[in-house]
C-alpha cells in the first residue's frame, strides 16, 4: 500500500494564496475561484506524490535542497516534505522576483 502524507498549509502560504485571489478577484471573481480550486487540488495531491515537484532553483543554486515546488500557471507552490507530512510554505507569482521575496522572508524570520 502506498504511503499517504498529510498536507499542511503554513499561515504564510495561506496569506499568499489569499493575496493572489483578492488581486485576481478584483478583475474576475470567477477566475479567482477557478485558480483557488486548481491550486488547492494540486497541492492536496501531494499527499500521494510529494516528491513530484522540482527543487526550488533559487535555493538549489545555494545548495539548499530541502524545498520543492509545483508550478501551477504563473504560481509557484513551494513546500517541504518531512516524514509523513508535506508543508506548503509559500505560493508566489513567478512573474515577481522570487529570489528577493524569499530573501526578505528569511530576514523577517530572524
Amino acid at each position: 500500500m502506498k504511503k499517504s502524507y498529510n498536507v499542511w498549509w503554513s499561515e504564510t502560504a495561506e496569506n499568499d494564496l489569499v493575496s493572489i485571489l483578492e488581486y485576481v478577484a478584483g478583475e474576475n471573481p470567477l477566475h479567482a475561484r477557478k485558480i483557488f480550486g486548481e491550486i488547492k487540488k494540486r497541492a492536496e495531491s501531494l499527499n500521494a506524490f510529494p516528491d513530484r515537484g522540482q527543487m526550488v532553483p533559487e535555493l538549489q543554486n545555494q545548495g539548499i535542497t530541502l524545498y520543492r515546488e509545483l508550478i501551477i500557471g504563473p504560481w509557484r507552490v513551494m513546500y517541504r516534505v518531512s516524514e509523513d507530512s508535506v508543508y506548503v510554505l509559500s505560493v508566489l507569482d513567478s512573474r515577481q522576483n522570487v529570489e528577493d521575496i524569499l530573501l526578505q522572508r528569511l530576514i523577517a524570520w530572524k
